[in-house]
């Protein structure tokens, strides 16, 4: 009889969720995220094998076209630039829950008020750069930092859904600078402003190639400090501050926050105004150091976006920005020879995706666990 009922009884295996109890290793996240980007590109591979392409021969075209030599590592680098800005304007914002989705919008503004100081014109033209690029780069945070004040006092004071806010400012934007490049600072008609003067414009590498001809071609320009610096500034509030304290603790544990007596309404003001002036700045790097024209909207490119997607990929560290950032530059520089637009914008999405499912590891521990049933 006992023989019977074992023989009755086998072994089993069964996954079970965990909520973590604990903070997991310091290497745990990134290596999440590792993961996630590299089930993303498979996800990736697998599309444009289904579209007919050789997905292997696909990546292997974007690692060449992007840092096959110095000068498509330049090209690269310009297109990292804005993406460096926005997403650190993202990354400070969500490290308090606040969930900007506004930062294109921001950074128009920030092209538009850095424009302005050449257009409208508050400098004459033949102003020295010394001059002309710290006052640029003023007004172009200052109308970031306007449009991120918005929706961060609708959320303090009336506790308005920031999501909602932000986005529809974009829109406002786009509108507002082409109401500009259409009407008032058109030039001839066409969707573009006047050429910004010489001493309106971001040194490029290329500008020194007589004195170091290494440079010469490189398109990098003065926009790149910019961002660096920022990063290592923003890092220094974040994590050596008292401010920075506040932040993360709001962002943790708001209740523990307002108990601590901290003014969560006032923080929720200052940090968006923050990261809509770090967009802002991405704005002013690319009218002065890229097109160095006000033109229609679509100047923006997607960055404001693109951000969202590199402050998660690292982890909100302003630093870690910097890398991700460069890699993202490189799928949009090179991936756009693959195609214009679909390829690029369905691996960033597809990213975008694995990011967000990954954080389930990190809320939850899986384990496999073995036992008995009838």
């Amino acid at each position: 009889m006992a023989e019977s009922t074992l023989a009755k009884k086998r072994t089993s295996w069964r996954i079970k969720l965990e909520p973590r109890l604990d903070e997991p290793p310091a290497w745990y996240p990134a290596m999440v995220s590792l993961g996630a980007v590299v089930v993303a590109l498979i996800l990736g591979g697998v599309m444009i094998s289904v579209a007919g392409g050789d997905p292997f021969l696909s990546y292997a075209h974007i690692a060449r076209a992007s840092f096959g030599d110095i000068g498509v590592l330049s090209d690269t680098i310009v297109k990292a630039t804005p993406i460096i800005l926005t997403a650190l304007a993202c990354s400070v914002a969500f490290r308090m829950k606040l969930w900007n989705i506004g930062a294109e919008g921001q950074f128009i503004m920030g092209a538009w008020g850095a424009s302005a100081i050449v257009l409208a014109p508050v400098l004459p033209a033949e102003t020295s750069r010394w001059l002309f690029i710290p006052v640029m780069a003023l007004a172009g945070i200052a109308a970031g930092a306007a449009w991120g004040f918005v929706p961060g006092y609708l959320k303090a004071k009336f506790n308005v859904n920031e999501i909602i806010s932000s986005l529809m400012l974009n829109y406002i934007a786009i509108s507002w600078v082409n109401y500009w490049v259409f009407a008032v600072w058109t030039e001839g008609g066409f969707q573009m402003s006047p050429k910004f003067p010489v001493g309106a414009s971001l040194p490029r590498l290329s500008e020194y190639a007589d004195s170091f001809p290494v440079l010469r071609g490189l398109t990098t320009h003065g926009g790149l400090l910019f961002g660096i610096a920022a990063a290592i500034i923003l890092w220094f509030i974040v994590y050596r501050s008292r401010w920075g304290y506040e932040i993360r603790l709001i962002g943790d544990n708001p209740r523990a926050a307002n108990y601590a007596g901290i003014n969560i309404a006032r923080n929720t003001i200052l940090v968006m105004a923050l990261s809509g002036a770090l967009a802002g700045l991405g704005g002013m790097s690319e009218v002065a150091g890229v097109v160095r024209r006000l033109q229609t909207a679509p100047i923006a490119a997607g960055y404001g976006f693109t951000g969202i997607i590199v402050a998660w990929l690292a982890k909100l560290n302003p630093l870690v920005i910097i890398l991700v950032s460069i890699l993202f530059g490189a799928l949009i520089l090179a991936g756009r020879e693959i195609q214009p637009s679909g390829i690029p914008k369905m691996i960033q999405g597809t990213i975008l995706v694995c990011l967000i499912a990954s954080d389930f590891f990190l809320r939850y521990r899986v384990r496999i666990v073995k036992g008995v049933e009838e």
